[in-house]
């Protein structure tokens, strides 16, 4: 449901609305919230603006919060691992740092100019006590998230092993 002022229901601005579009449709995203859970996300988040090279997510430092790539693209720096790892609209930044509450594990980058929406932990709590079934959405999407970053990262170095086994210096 909508917000309402007085009688009439409040209408998403239209980039607004061309964020949840963006958002709803993202497959490596938040993909088990629903059109209303990202009416509520949007309506709290801050809209950030990111430079060519500025860090979103800078490795040892906490984020206290996540990052959801609205347009642009960023790098995933994960030190002692190459190549990068791009993500883009819809993606996620900043999730081990906001779960754990410990400094990030990789730098986070932006490639080209980068809109973020930002969701600090107290909104998020605020959110998820007043609409728990957002909640586990939310958390049930990181999950995912994490388990298909997990599998991605696995299969590049079991890939590589196999390379060096196959080709030995």
């Amino acid at each position: 449901m909508l917000p309402v002022c007085g009688h009439l229901p409040l209408m998403p601005k239209p980039s607004q609305q061309q964020d949840l579009s963006l958002l709803s449709s993202s497959k490596n995203g938040l993909i088990y919230l629903t059109a209303n859970d990202w009416a509520l996300v949007a309506d709290k988040a801050i809209r950030r603006k990111f430079k060519p090279g500025d860090h979103l997510v800078q490795e040892g430092r906490r984020t206290h919060g996540v990052f959801i790539l609205l347009q642009g693209a960023a790098a995933v720096q994960i030190p002692g691992h190459s190549p990068d790892r791009d993500i883009g609209p819809g993606e996620v930044c900043g999730e081990i740092s906001f779960l754990d509450e410990l400094p990030a594990t990789a730098n986070v980058v932006a490639r080209d100019e980068t809109d973020v929406y930002y969701l600090d932990r107290p909104t998020l709590q605020s959110l998820f006590e007043l609409f728990p079934h957002l909640g586990s959405r939310f958390y049930r999407s990181l999950a995912s998230i994490l388990s298909r970053r997990l599998r991605e990262v696995i299969g590049r170095q079991s890939g590589s092993q196999t390379a060096s086994k196959k080709h030995p210096e």
